[in-house]
């Protein structure tokens, strides 16, 4: 029988943030089933870190803390690191989930909405991984996993801000691969297809006339498998990623996408 200890994250701390539900939610609970000892979660809004508490707790997880935090605040979470080293421990993983996206065209998006995006979903990972680095420089372990997207890869109408965004957390996972692989830290990422979450929930509601949305008819086109991803699907590869088992994996975009990168999509009829 095969050997699965290196899989177990028994005893380690995790950080996800923004996982109150979606993929970062359906990542801690994998940790938790992985073993972890304790996942934290933060959450910019009351009202979000609520949600986040009534779900781990709907799913009858306990060993989990909340806290209040914008990642977009470098003071707010060098602050929030120290807290979690005090009445957690030390931060064995960290997942950069936070992320925001507004589908307008590009010539009609104002700067400020531009560079909302950008500072969510680009400038927070940067922020939040520079305040963990130091401590796991010194133990000489750690890992990082950054939630990148099919947008790391491809363009789209709409989304200008989001890819550029999630094109530079790609390079931005591969440098830290690159800067601190000497100190057995590895730094990969997720890049999730198009998954049924929250967000995405308008572009998959039926039609007044019955008919499917147009864009869910597009993405079950293009993808092989035919479906949208159950956020469920990204917790394997996140514990392999935050696992002894990928010590030898650094720098790398994991692409959990049902297969879209590798297909052209289907013949018209």
């Amino acid at each position: 029988m095969a050997d699965l200890s290196e899989f177990s994250l028994e005893g380690k701390n995790a950080w996800v943030t923004g996982a109150s539900y979606g993929i970062g939610f359906n990542i801690a609970k994998a940790f938790v089933k992985a073993g972890a000892k304790t996942v934290v979660f933060n959450a910019r809004s009351k009202e979000s870190l609520q949600v986040g508490l009534d779900n781990y707790k709907a799913a009858g997880i306990t060993n989990v803390k909340g806290y209040l935090c914008d990642v977009t605040d470098e003071k707010g979470v060098k602050e929030l690191v120290e807290k979690i080293h005090q009445e957690v421990g030390q931060i064995d993983i960290l997942v950069n989930n936070a992320g925001i996206i507004k589908r307008i065209p590009m010539h009609e998006m104002a700067r400020a909405e531009f560079q909302e995006v950008i500072d969510i979903d680009l400038v927070a990972p940067y922020i939040c991984a520079s305040a963990v680095l130091p401590e796991m420089m010194e133990r000489r372990e750690g890992k990082i996993i950054n939630i990148c997207s099919m947008m790391s890869e491809l363009g789209r109408e709409t989304v200008s801000a989001y890819a550029a965004a999630k094109g530079g957390l790609k390079m931005l996972t591969r440098n830290i691969c690159s800067e601190y692989g000497e100190y057995n830290i590895q730094c990969n990422a997720i890049g999730p297809g198009y998954i049924a979450t929250p967000q995405t929930a308008p572009l998959r509601e039926r039609q007044p006339d019955g008919s499917r949305h147009p864009f869910d008819s597009f993405i079950c086109a293009k993808t092989p498998a035919g479906r949208w991803l159950d956020p469920e699907e990204l917790g394997g590869p996140a514990v392999f990623l935050a696992s002894k088992a990928s010590d030898a994996v650094n720098g790398h975009i994991l692409y959990v996408d049902g297969g879209i990168l590798a297909y052209i999509g289907k013949q018209p009829k």
